[in-house]
C-alpha cells in the first residue's frame, strides 16, 4: 500500500521496499511526495518487449540502468544503453534526458532502471553516458573502503542541478564516514536534498541481505533515522548528519544517491561530524580493503 505524502518540513523518512510504488514503478519519490522541492527518484521495472512513456516534466532525469539494458528513444535521438547483470558488476552507461521532453523507454530482455530526477532550470541536450568514461573512486580505508561510481557528479559529467552517485560497500564494511552534511549555502557546504536507494546482495544460498542507516541532526534542526535496510529500501534525507552506511557481514551493500538543491551552483560541499572527522587522519595508515574494486575500474588509482 502507497504511503501517504508527509507533512511539509517531515524530518526523514525510510521507505521499505515496496511501500511507495506507484502506477508502473516500484518506487517513486516525487517532490510532492517527499514533502521538499527539488530531488526524485523513480525505479522502473519492464519486462521483456515492454516499453515505457516518460515524460520528464519540469526535471531533468539521468536513465541507469540497475539490471539490463534499454533503448531510449527522446526527440528524434536514439541511445541503446547495454546496461548491466546488476549493480556489483561494475558502472553502467546511462541516459541524460532535459526537462520538458517525452520518452519512450523499450527492452528487448526485461530490466530494472532508475530514473534519477531534479527540478532544472537550463535545457540540455539529450545525451549518452558511456560506462568506460564513469570514474571509479576508492575512497576511505581499511574498514571504511568503499567504492565511488561517480556518473552525475559535478565537474564529470554536465548537468544542470542533479547531482548523482553510486556507492559498492563490502560486507562488514562501513560508508558515508564519517557522517557529514551538507545542507546549508556557505564556501563550505552546498544545500542539497538526497535520497538513498540500497540493493542489499544476498548470502550464498540465497538468504536476503540487510543494512543499516544512520541519520541524525542540530539542536537547531532535529532529525532522528536508524533504520534497517533492505534490497529496494530508501531513505529521504531533507537535513542532517547522514552516516554511518553499515554493511552486515557477508553482504556486499549498493546505494545509488541522488541530490539536488537550491543553489545556482552544482556543487558538492560537505563538512563532517566535528566528534567523527579524526577518523579520517588514520586512513593514512590502513591498506583500501584487498576485495575492492568489485570489478576492474574503469580510471583512476585507489584514493582516501
Amino acid at each position: 500500500m502507497n504511503q501517504p505524502p508527509p507533512p511539509h518540513g517531515f524530518p526523514g523518512r525510510h521507505l521499505p521496499a515496496g511501500s511507495s510504488g506507484a502506477g508502473p514503478y516500484a518506487l517513486s519519490i516525487t517532490p510532492e511526495s517527499a514533502g521538499w522541492a527539488h530531488s526524485s527518484l523513480r525505479v522502473l521495472e519492464l519486462s521483456p518487449g515492454e516499453q515505457h512513456t516518460l515524460d520528464t516534466g519540469d526535471d531533468e532525469v539521468l536513465v541507469v540502468p540497475l539490471q539490463g539494458g534499454c533503448r531510449v528513444s527522446c526527440e528524434g535521438t536514439e541511445l541503446t544503453l547495454t546496461g548491466r547483470p546488476g549493480v556489483f558488476a561494475g558502472p553502467s552507461d546511462f541516459a541524460y534526458l532535459p526537462l520538458g521532453a517525452t520518452a519512450v523507454l523499450t527492452s528487448a530482455s526485461g530490466g530494472r532502471f532508475a530514473l534519477c530526477g531534479a527540478r532544472a532550470r537550463r535545457r540540455l541536450p539529450v545525451r549518452h553516458g558511456p560506462a568506460a568514461d564513469v570514474p571509479v573512486e576508492l575512497r576511505g580505508a581499511g574498514n571504511c573502503s568503499r567504492q565511488v561510481h561517480n556518473f552525475g557528479t559535478a565537474g564529470v559529467f554536465e548537468a544542470d542541478s542533479i547531482i548523482a552517485c553510486e556507492v559498492i560497500t563490502p560486507g562488514g564494511n562501513w560508508s558515508s564516514y564519517p557522517p557529514h552534511k551538507h545542507d546549508e549555502t556557505s564556501e563550505h557546504e552546498s544545500e542539497l536534498e538526497e535520497i538513498y536507494y540500497y540493493e542489499v546482495a544476498p548470502g550464498p544460498q540465497g538468504q536476503p541481505g540487510l543494512a543499516y542507516q544512520r541519520v541524525t541532526g542540530t539542536p537547531a534542526r532535529p532529525i532522528e533515522v536508524l533504520a534497517e535496510v533492505r534490497s529496494g529500501d530508501a531513505v529521504l534525507i531533507p537535513h542532517g548528519w547522514h552516516g554511518p552506511s553499515i554493511a552486515a557481514p557477508g553482504h556486499d551493500l549498493y546505494y545509488l544517491n541522488v541530490m539536488a538543491g537550491p543553489g545556482a551552483e552544482r556543487a558538492w560541499r560537505i563538512v563532517d561530524h566535528p566528534d567523527h572527522t579524526w577518523i579520517r587522519d588514520t586512513w593514512a595508515q590502513q591498506p583500501v580493503d584487498p576485495r575492492l574494486p568489485l570489478h576492474a575500474t574503469s580510471n583512476g588509482e585507489p584514493s582516501s
